[in-house]
């Protein structure tokens, strides 16, 4: 691997914030890494329904803490049928009362306190997607790159085999050497099947850009929907996150790894969900207190026919449920608000170990990786190199054989396409798991891309 390279950290939660401002996806257009995942998150719409969803819970929760509206009522009582006079009865009234429920017991606040804390898991949803969004593009980037580099490599390799069969070809012709017409055959084989493999990779590329050009498509200019063509041509080095953990083999223990992902977004934003659940329990709760409800209500009266005066009338009342049997209501819907609580802190509990094997699995695999990456780079190519130059001496001093040069050159190019496999891979790795260590960032930090960026 290059050590010239420029090192990042990658900051997947904060990325859209501390890389450069994202460039519009234009056709044509080079974008770099760190251009690619920012645009891709500045243009996912996902975020923009996410803050309305939380615009709206927050809306919700105001309108949940507020007393329900009062009732008016508006009433002809007592009318005679038997002339339908207003003032012929002492009984006939026109009445104008109003009612007011109040819940209850704490019924509004809980209501209000349960929505706000759902509304505080949002802000935790979206950082957790721009990680995502950072993981899924930053490997589509990868794999852009690996595919360019590996046509590059072929490319570079089609004109030693063109010059191989040039030099076949001349000594063939001059009839001095050993070269026989199968060994010229062969080696135009090769080149068609360089060729073949040339075609393939342009497909990959071709689909791994349609795949990328999603993501960077304007929410806003819809009509942008050219595929972007992205030239990759720096692998990135992104540094891990929480490296104290990557000493060594051996799986670490839960209670080494739950502290670092306990400050995962995702786990936040499960956290808020299970207060929400919580402030549900003791919602429920409430039901066991009674609903009180006051009215007041002015009747007037007419006077009576002979001109005397009667007494209009004042009413106040109070009302109030009386929750008696609890068995099959109260009861039963506070044994379901603790079953949901129960059942988001499993969901938690299946995340952690998601995680916690996540790690185990990635760190295992860029462990293996970095052995076989020290192996093709100290002793693998340099001996492949070797033998390919003694197998050309060889056969240029008419002392070996041309299929074994052509062998050669294969096995080399074979072996520096998957030395750069396992480079583009160590970093799709690392960027996995730094992903797991996200919650690690200071996300509030003003010097926070200073140490993203390994400046």
């Amino acid at each position: 691997m290059n050590n010239n390279q420029p090192k990042y950290r990658l900051s997947l939660p904060l990325i859209c914030l501390l890389l450069p401002t994202a460039f519009g996806a234009q056709a044509d257009q080079q974008l770099s890494f760190q251009q690619v995942i920012a645009t891709a998150q500045k243009n996912d719409p996902w975020l923009k329904g996410n803050r309305h969803k939380q615009k709206a819970v927050v809306a919700m929760s105001a309108a949940a803490g507020s007393l329900p509206d009062p009732k008016m009522s508006i009433n002809l009582l007592n009318l005679p049928t038997d002339g339908f006079a207003f003032n012929q009865e002492a009984m006939t009234q026109f009445k104008v009362g109003i009612a007011q429920v109040i819940p209850r017991g704490d019924t509004l606040a809980l209501k209000s306190k349960r929505l706000k804390i759902k509304s505080e898991a949002f802000p935790f949803q979206r950082q957790n997607r721009q990680d995502k969004v950072a993981v899924t593009v930053g490997q589509l980037w990868l794999d852009v790159y690996r595919v360019q580099q590996t046509i590059a490599l072929i490319e570079k390799d089609r004109a030693l085999f063109l010059q191989l069969v040039d030099v076949a070809d001349a000594s063939y012709s001059s009839a001095v050497g050993k070269t026989r017409q199968q060994d010229i055959i062969r080696a135009q084989l090769e080149l068609t099947r360089l060729d073949d493999r040339l075609t393939k990779l342009e497909q990959q590329k071709e689909a791994y850009q349609g795949k990328l050009s999603q993501w960077l498509i304007s929410s806003v200019n819809t009509n942008n929907m050219a595929v972007v063509n992205v030239t990759a041509k720096k692998l990135p080095q992104l540094d891990l996150l929480a490296k104290n953990l990557f000493t060594d083999n051996e799986h670490q223990q839960a209670n080494q790894l739950v502290p670092y992902f306990n400050q995962h977004p995702a786990i936040l934003a499960l956290d808020k969900k299970i207060a929400a659940t919580k402030t549900g329990i003791n919602l429920a709760k409430q039901k066991y207190q009674p609903q009180w409800g006051v009215n007041a209500a002015y009747s007037y009266r007419a006077d009576k026919p002979n001109g005397d005066n009667r007494a209009d009338f004042m009413s106040v009342g109070v009302t109030f449920d009386l929750p008696l049997f609890t068995e099959n209501r109260q009861d039963k819907e506070v044994s379901a608000a603790i079953s949901q609580t129960e059942a988001v802190k499993t969901e938690k509990l299946l995340l952690l170990r998601k995680f916690i094997g996540a790690f185990n699995s990635g760190k295992g695999r860029l462990l293996r990786l970095r052995d076989r990456q020290a192996l093709y780079q100290k002793t693998l190519l340099p001996q492949m190199h070797e033998q390919a130059e003694a197998s050309l001496n060889a056969y240029t001093n008419d002392d070996g054989d041309f299929a074994e040069v052509v062998r050669a050159r294969i096995a080399v190019l074979n072996a520096e396409i998957e030395q750069l496999n396992l480079n583009v891979e160590q970093q799709k790795i690392n960027l996995t798991l730094n992903y797991l260590f996200a919650g690690t960032l200071n996300r509030n930090s003003a010097t926070a891309s200073a140490d993203l960026l390994g400046e």
